[in-house]
């Protein structure tokens, strides 16, 4: 036997829950549920300040993540003179990771799509 991997995103936590009670019944390996957002790690929320509003040192921000507290300060959204434009990420931002033995791929695949899931 082999397995095969999903990977499927949705709109609610709830939603991918629901998939994952059902896909329960069928022999999965292993399943998670995640939520992304656009820096991994902190948020730009947690580096600002909330005295003065304006960023926290570039210390502060790096603590989080070595990584997130750049992409935080480099972003639109840390400069006062920009109302960040973008948002955060919107829509399908939760994500069901599922391992399925080969057999109950498809079916698998059906019980997703059927609740709203993008694979």
């Amino acid at each position: 036997m082999y397995e095969k991997s999903i990977l499927a995103y949705f709109k609610a936590p709830e939603e991918a829950e629901g998939v994952s009670r059902k896909l329960a019944a069928l022999r999965v390996t292993e399943m998670s549920i995640d939520r992304f957002t656009r820096f991994d790690g902190g948020s730009l929320q947690n580096a600002v300040n909330p005295v003065t509003g304006n960023l926290a040192s570039m210390d502060s921000m790096t603590a989080v993540s070595a990584h997130s507290g750049i992409l935080s300060a480099a972003h639109t959204s840390a400069s006062g003179m920009s109302h960040g434009g973008d948002g955060g990420p919107t829509g399908r931002n939760i994500l069901l990771t599922v391992i399925v033995d080969a057999d109950s791929y498809h079916q698998a695949l059906s019980i997703i799509e059927e609740a709203g899931g993008m694979i």
